[in-house]
């Protein structure tokens, strides 16, 4: 097979068309995923491969006797050894951009969750409160605007400006938080007074040495005791014992989170285990409409396309491997 695609089933659940891919390079093997022992295998004649969150580590490439490229169907690329890619001189790709409107309207959905407690009363009419109170409306949730609120965004990049703009929208007002100890830069704020005067905070940083635990005990403590966090972006930016403490105290109101530290995680995971009633968990779907998956399968069929004809293609440059 030219090209392998080791986990597909992350991202189709057999509405995506793959008409692009074909036409990029031809034949492909989709597998809809690949455990640890069969990954060699399966690449050993391919020219392209393609995973989303299979482990490519250095047997695997350095097996491949064919292989040419090794494309990533997501942006984070912790899932490939770049250092044995750069050893067999195997360049290696990711999709960008891709996910931003997904992501976004995502990140409005648990705001607005937690504003107007929409889980809460869905639930209260199906277990029959409507139906039973002595009023036209129950007032069981306090129900807030998001207009004239306080949005504090961490990580400003694509997607951190399409949340400013949507949030600009609800007339909210938002703060741009410089990066955790630094000075702010014009048209930003301190990392602590972001913390200290939003009403939400929303993370879209990546995940590195220096993010890891970027909210933990000190920052939730500087939160208002009526602000609400949101983390559509990954899991190991906060730390999930910190934050259930503070849920549970009330050292702040609410939290929502897509993404945690283990996924998929275990039946015991403390976060599902314990899980308050002010915290909402999604599976880690911010990105994946229908639209975004599509986009990103065209996207991985144009870097393949550009990279046999020589064109630019969204290369992992080892520079960035190094400051990822």
């Amino acid at each position: 097979m030219r090209a392998v695609f080791l986990d597909f089933g992350s991202v189709t659940r057999g509405d995506m068309s793959c008409v692009a891919l074909e036409q990029a390079i031809s034949p492909w093997q989709y597998y809809h995923d690949s455990s640890e022992s069969e990954v060699l295998e399966r690449i050993r004649e391919a020219e392209v491969i393609v995973s989303n969150k299979v482990f490519i580590d250095h047997p695997a490439i350095a097996g491949a006797k064919h292989l040419k490229l090794i494309c990533v169907a997501a942006t984070g690329y912790n899932n490939v050894d770049l250092a044995a890619a750069d050893e067999c001189n195997i360049p290696v790709c990711n999709v960008r951009g891709y996910a931003t409107s997904s992501v976004v309207q995502h990140v409005f959905m648990l705001m607005l969750n937690l504003a107007r407690h929409f889980v809460d009363y869905h639930a209260l009419v199906k277990r029959g409160g409507w139906q039973a109170s002595r009023f036209f409306c129950p007032l069981d949730f306090d129900i807030q605007e998001l207009s004239g609120k306080t949005l504090g965004i961490i990580g400003y990049g694509d997607l951190g400006h399409a949340v400013a703009n949507v949030a600009q929208a609800f007339g909210m007002q938002v703060l741009i938080a410089e990066h955790k100890g630094k000075p702010p830069r014009p048209g930003r704020a301190a990392f602590d007074e972001v913390l200290q005067q939003s009403d939400f905070i929303t993370l879209h940083c990546p995940l590195s040495r220096e993010t890891q635990h970027l909210i933990s005990g000190m920052e939730l403590e500087l939160m208002k005791p009526s602000a609400y966090l949101i983390n559509t972006s990954r899991g190991g930016l906060i730390n999930e014992t910190d934050l259930l403490q503070s849920l549970s105290q009330g050292q702040i109101a609410g939290a929502a989170i897509d993404v945690i530290q283990e996924e998929p995680p275990s039946m015991d995971n403390l976060i599902l285990r314990q899980r308050p009633d002010n915290l909402i968990v999604t599976p880690h779907v911010a990105w994946a409409s229908r639209e975004s998956r599509q986009r990103l399968l065209d996207q991985l069929a144009d870097n393949i396309e550009n990279f046999f004809q020589h064109k630019p293609f969204n290369q992992i440059t080892s520079a960035a491997s190094k400051t990822k």
